[in-house]
């Protein structure tokens, strides 16, 4: 893909637009991808490039993460979704009418998870009081955090991680979406 202000081939897109690296980093996208390419040292990988790029260009820690995960994605090392470790995530969210204690309770139970899920094999892999509900489906986990709208309202935000390849990330992202219309009331 050809960046539309500069006229470079990426690979993909950095989850950040340029103007807002510029604004918080005097540097643009392409600039940055520059020093770094040019640091014989972003062989290492990830965290020695965005520690690299901490200590000696003084960015602060969430800039540096923000410039190698966007560095990653421009340069092909890094594909939207894709975790460091090479698996993908997948993220939804959505405000349901739905009660809150009855939802959270039906997450944390085997028999609730089964009607929330159905077809699916579920294990609970939180601790019950813990504020957001890790469940395993399989080999990747989904954590769950619920926000009480305090109107009969909830947010519900599903981070699905673990997953082996970029297309499921669109099929879970499908089956939590078909998830919050199942359970919203409304």
């Amino acid at each position: 893909m050809i960046d539309q202000e500069s006229g470079r081939d990426w690979v993909s897109q950095p989850e950040v637009e340029s103007q807002r690296v510029v604004d918080a980093t005097g540097r643009g996208w392409d600039e940055w991808c520059e020093i770094v390419n040019d640091w014989p040292g972003h062989e290492q990988g990830h965290a020695a490039v965005a520690a690299w790029l901490e200590s000696e260009h003084g960015v602060s820690a969430w800039w540096a993460q923000t410039i190698t995960i966007g560095w990653e994605r421009i340069t092909g090392r890094r594909l939207p979704g894709e975790m460091p470790d090479g698996t993908f995530t997948a993220n939804r969210s959505k405000t349901v009418v739905v009660d809150h204690a009855e939802l959270r309770e039906n997450l944390l139970d085997g028999d609730g998870r089964e009607k929330l899920f159905p077809g699916r094999s579920t294990e609970l892999r939180s601790k019950p009081s813990a504020k957001a509900i890790r469940i395993g489906f399989a080999d990747t986990v989904a954590t769950i955090s619920l926000t009480s709208k305090g109107d009969g309202r909830v947010a519900v935000s599903v981070q699905h991680a673990k997953l082996a390849a970029p297309a499921d990330i669109d099929l879970w992202k499908i089956y939590w979406d078909e998830f919050f219309a199942s359970i919203d009331a409304s």
